[in-house]
């Protein structure tokens, strides 16, 4: 992925050249034109309900720096934008808002193996304060030229501010999350029938595979959780209460996703525990075929092992009938011991 299809870019020369979009709001409306970063700031700076959305697809620091020197941007921050691989998580700096989102794409496959790659982790950060809203993009974060489009088809909405760029991104996000958790399903169920299939043995590897990409699943969207409980709360400064209201839908259909992934490990798990069994089951079933085929071959073995020694003094080696009668004798025993076995299912 280029990242340069979040949109056509609108910016001066003086706009980094990871920024794929940058467009200026005006009462819910995009202004046109391609204005730098100076221009920016200047009709920020006139109020009117102003703001400016800029984003950029792996920033270097140079790059970053340049967008933060103009918003003043937290350092602490900034650092985080430039290197990813943070936690899901919501930090208030002042009056600017920093949310760390991780995205979810399921990796297309026809089966599970034992070195399937199911999910791809990615990472969006927003930053929101006066007149702006800032977001970074890394690894297989989704572009968000669709985002940008039906907020602009919205003009209501735009009008709340730059916390409508915060809502609209993490409900991006988190509906992602639940498309992702349907596509797990689907892997899931299909080696769920081929764990219980009475034709057909699962190799343990491949179970717990899908755990341990489940487990990178759980761990992208299961700490989102306090986040966005804070944002829908309305405790955070600076959100319009109709902006929480939204924000409260989003943060409903994420514990949804985070149930149905915590519902997805205890079934990994039941299986995981069920192959298991099978394998520990079918093992036992074959020591015990070992077993009766040993008893089997004990019996002859024995008998001929006494008539082997040759002694002088064994009356049955003079017997007319001794070698038929010994041969009747390790049927008839084998035959007994075979069906006995049989009965008890040991063969």
């Amino acid at each position: 992925m280029t990242g340069r299809d979040e949109g056509a870019a609108d910016r001066g020369g003086e706009l980094p050249a990871a920024v794929v979009d940058c467009a200026l709001y005006e009462d819910g409306e995009r202004a046109p034109g391609r204005v730098g970063l100076d221009g920016i700031l200047k009709r920020i700076g006139e109020g009117g309900g102003r703001f400016v959305w800029i984003g950029l697809y792996e920033p270097t620091a140079e790059q970053i720096q340049q967008v933060a020197d103009a918003f003043n941007l937290h350092p602490l921050a900034v650092e985080d934008a430039v290197h990813a691989h943070q936690r899901p998580k919501l930090e208030c700096y002042g009056d600017v808002l920093v949310l760390v989102l991780k995205t979810i794409v399921h990796v297309d496959h026809e089966q599970v193996i034992a070195t399937s790659e199911i999910v791809d982790t990615g990472e969006i950060m927003l930053f929101a304060g006066p007149g702006f809203a800032i977001t970074v993009r890394h690894g297989s974060a989704p572009p968000l030229d669709g985002v940008r489009r039906r907020l602009e088809a919205d003009s209501d909405r735009l009008g709340h501010g730059p916390t409508t760029v915060v809502h609209a991104v993490a409900d991006l996000v988190v509906d992602r999350y639940l498309e992702v958790a349907d596509a797990f399903q689907n892997d899931i169920e299909n080696l769920e029938a081929e764990v219980f299939s009475p034709d057909r043995s699962v190799d343990a590897a491949r179970i717990y595979q899908l755990k341990r990409e489940l487990l990178e699943f759980r761990r992208a969207v299961a700490p989102l959780t306090g986040p966005l409980r804070r944002l829908a709360s309305g405790t955070v400064a600076d959100i319009p209460t109709r902006v929480t209201a939204y924000l409260r839908d989003v943060a409903d259909h994420h514990q949804r996703a985070v149930e149905t992934i915590s519902g997805f490990d205890e079934l990994v798990t039941g299986m995981l525990n069920a192959s298991i069994a099978q394998l520990s089951l079918q093992q036992n079933a074959d020591m015990r075929r070992i077993s009766a085929m040993a008893a089997l071959i004990a019996v002859p073995t024995m008998i001929v092992g006494v008539y082997g020694m040759n002694f002088d003094h064994m009356p049955e080696l003079t017997w007319r009938y001794g070698y038929p009668a010994v041969l009747a004798v390790i049927v008839i025993t084998c035959t007994v011991i075979y069906r006995a076995l049989r009965r008890n299912r040991w063969l």
